[in-house]
């Protein structure tokens, strides 16, 4: 188990600690401070927020070395061992016998320090190697075997090496399209990064589509960002959406400030369209600018047949679940102003006081990229940094069920 757990490896985070008795270490564990717990949710998210994009050669070979590492693993071992429903609800504190199993799984996975001699109290060690598992499989740092650790934790071995695998084949074909400077959107861990010589100089959280109407794999360029811009409500989410908010709520569209237009552009009233059938559809639907308005202060625009682009939201509060699979295929950006700013750097005149600067002000305006910037929206859920770190997410799609490595762009 030692020489696996190595193998497996991302770098140990539990710290050496004195030879405390089973009692003074649990007592210990009972007063653990919260500073504590933030300094092992920060060394977590230190060993795999690196400087290293996701999506780049580098990667590919850092999951070929992964590869290898589970390859013998399984070859001698099968597969670590699953746990048992005990294990469910595990926390800093608890003495169980399950806490015994879930150390020898942690140790396996790299996630923990190999010890010689393991007791059934859930210490600061494990709380620590908890919390990186947790990062490593984009879930919500919190240290306890809530439900959706429990569930990362009873993925099979051979589940996790035909995904290393398939993304290693995925990431080898994107990585040739890439330039010196890009912005990649990985759908299944919900994030963004902006990449510049090689290296990561932003990292957002996003929210992208919901798997019946999932956000598309392509490459394209991002050539405009619009400040304040109105919203124009696509057919599909009409049929799908807003017809159904009318029904339930009549005052919808006059709360979110959604104007109706005619086929002549002139503007008419809810009461006039039939809400008790498809009625809705032959008219366009627009949203004012302002907070309630869907993309919020900012929309980044790319070139594509999808309709698609990145945006801002009022939703803040989706930002921070572990399954940020929402929208209907556009993707909304945490902190956009950063990016928006990244992004219009060669404009000249814009950075990010001058961006929120354009937010607050509520006024209308497009700018037009002087360098358009590529953007790849890509689908990874395994990848590997130079540190050894291993990082998995769900397969949201269903792409790796059907082991798909190519994509239409």
């Amino acid at each position: 188990m030692a020489s696996f757990g190595a193998a497996l490896a991302m770098p140990a985070v539990a710290r050496a600690q004195e030879n405390d008795s089973l009692r003074d270490l649990f007592n210990h564990n009972r007063v653990m401070r919260n500073a504590d717990r933030d300094d092992n949710t920060a060394t977590a998210l230190s060993l795999i927020e690196t400087i290293e994009p996701i999506l780049s050669y580098d990667t590919a070979y850092n999951l070929q070395l992964a590869i290898q590492n589970y390859e013998q693993f399984v070859a001698v071992n099968g597969s670590w061992e699953l746990p048992t429903q005990e294990m469910y609800g595990l926390m800093l504190g608890h003495r169980r016998k399950q806490v015994k199993n879930l150390k020898r799984r942690l140790m396996i996975n790299g996630d923990m320090a190999v010890e010689d001699r393991i007791n059934d109290t859930f210490d600061e060690r494990l709380d620590a190697a908890v919390r990186l598992f947790q990062a490593r499989h984009g879930l919500i740092i919190n240290g306890r075997i809530d439900e959706p650790t429990y569930y990362a934790l009873n993925v099979p071995t051979e589940y996790r090496l035909n995904q290393l695998r398939l993304n290693a084949m995925r990431i080898e074909q994107w990585a040739s399209a890439l330039s010196d400077r890009y912005v990649v959107v990985n759908i299944p861990a919900a994030k963004i990064e902006a990449v510049e010589a090689s290296s990561v100089v932003q990292r957002h959280t996003a929210v992208v589509g919901k798997e019946d109407r999932p956000t598309p794999i392509l490459n394209s360029k991002v050539h405009q960002v619009k400040f304040n811009p109105y919203w124009t409500v696509p057919k599909s989410i009409i049929q799908k959406d807003l017809i159904r908010y009318m029904n339930e709520d009549p005052e919808y569209l006059t709360k979110f400030r959604i104007r109706i237009y005619n086929g002549n552009g002139n503007e008419i009233q809810p009461y006039q369209i039939d809400w008790s059938t498809n009625d809705a559809v032959k008219y366009t639907f627009r949203q004012d600018p302002g907070a309630e308005n869907s993309m919020g202060h900012c929309k980044i625009d790319f070139y594509n047949k999808h309709d698609v682009y990145l945006h801002d939201t009022p939703q803040k509060a989706l930002f921070g679940e572990n399954a940020r699979f929402h929208s209907s295929g556009c993707v909304r950006v945490e902190g956009v102003d950063t990016l928006a700013a990244w992004l219009l750097r060669d404009n000249g005149g814009w950075d990010v006081p001058s961006v929120q600067a354009a937010f607050e002000s509520n006024e209308r305006l497009d700018v037009p990229l002087n360098n358009q910037v590529p953007i790849h929206t890509t689908y990874i859920t395994a990848w590997a940094n130079r540190q050894g770190t291993v990082s998995f997410r769900d397969d949201v799609y269903q792409y790796d069920a059907a082991g798909r490595v190519t994509f239409e762009s």
